[in-house]
């Protein structure tokens, strides 16, 4: 699957986030990048940044958060465009609801680990 194709299954991701959610996200910016970090070749997505659960009063003037679609390691782990799809779907509702505090135990609980 080419790059650009890609990029559209994580913007379309992106848009079917439920609008009430989507209207909360805060000061994030979302990017796809073909490679993980050589430190970690199988991840598939990551969030850096401050969660809003510990952002305080004091939260301003800091650079967007970031959340990171890894292209390579997902498209190696599915067989078929709808496998891709699937995981792209997941992965970004993975990295998401880390911006809005939830940790992976409780993702892994819901279905998203």
């Amino acid at each position: 699957m080419s790059r650009g194709d890609f990029e559209g299954l994580v913007a379309q991701a992106l848009d079917e986030v439920p609008e009430e959610l989507a209207a909360l996200i805060d000061n994030v910016a979302v990017f796809v990048e073909d490679e993980p970090p050589a430190s970690d070749p199988d991840l598939l997505g990551i969030y850096e940044g401050i969660p809003l659960t510990e952002r305080g009063h004091d939260y301003g003037g800091v650079l967007p958060d970031r959340i990171t679609i890894y292209r390579s390691p997902t498209l190696a782990i599915c067989e078929t465009v709808d496998d891709v799809v699937d995981e792209v779907n997941i992965t970004v509702v993975h990295e998401i609801a880390h911006h809005f505090g939830i940790d992976d135990a409780r993702l892994h609980e819901l279905g998203y680990g």
